[in-house]
């Protein structure tokens, strides 16, 4: 039995479930957008914001002090261990060239471009749209799982008010 087990096993081992999620993360780091499974999705969303938070939180720490550096170092760490060997990964354009003369990883844009980007934004930095269409070959419901851009916040649904009585 189950009881009192988060998380979705995904039909897979700790450490195939790891590696999932760690080449989901890269992707949707890179791509900014990904179409995926429903409940991969939903499990990926826990795993990418904490990587995000890790990169906002670099960026708030280096101010240009010493320390500052120190701490933003130390949060690249971490989120190297989460996110593994990255030193491979080179982010490529459509027509399969890499982006830049430098190699540009995923690492890399996650700190320089997605960290900075939700410097003030609490949490919630990704969204997740279900698909309508289902997946050929074992009919899975499918999703978008999305980073949002820069200033975008959610909408509130106001409540109806009262009517008034007369």
């Amino acid at each position: 039995m189950r009881h009192r087990k988060a998380g979705r096993q995904l039909s897979r081992n700790a450490s195939h479930r790891l590696a999932l999620f760690r080449n989901l993360s890269r992707a949707l780091i890179t791509h900014e957008r990904i179409k995926t499974t429903l409940p991969k999705a939903k499990e990926l969303r826990p795993f990418i914001e904490k990587l995000i938070t890790l990169a906002k939180k670099a960026a708030l720490a280096d101010d240009g002090t010493p320390e500052g550096k120190v701490k933003a170092l130390h949060y690249r760490r971490l989120a190297i261990a989460k996110l593994g060997p990255v030193h491979g990964t080179t982010l490529y354009d459509k027509k399969n060239e890499p982006l830049s003369g430098e190699s540009e990883t995923c690492l890399k844009k996650l700190f320089n471009v997605i960290g900075p980007r939700f410097k003030e934004r609490p949490g919630g930095y990704t969204r997740i749209l279900k698909l309508h269409t289902r997946r050929l070959g074992d009919a899975g419901h499918q999703a978008i799982i999305e980073l949002l851009q820069e200033g975008e916040v959610k909408l509130k649904v106001k409540e109806a008010s009262a009517p008034a009585t007369a």
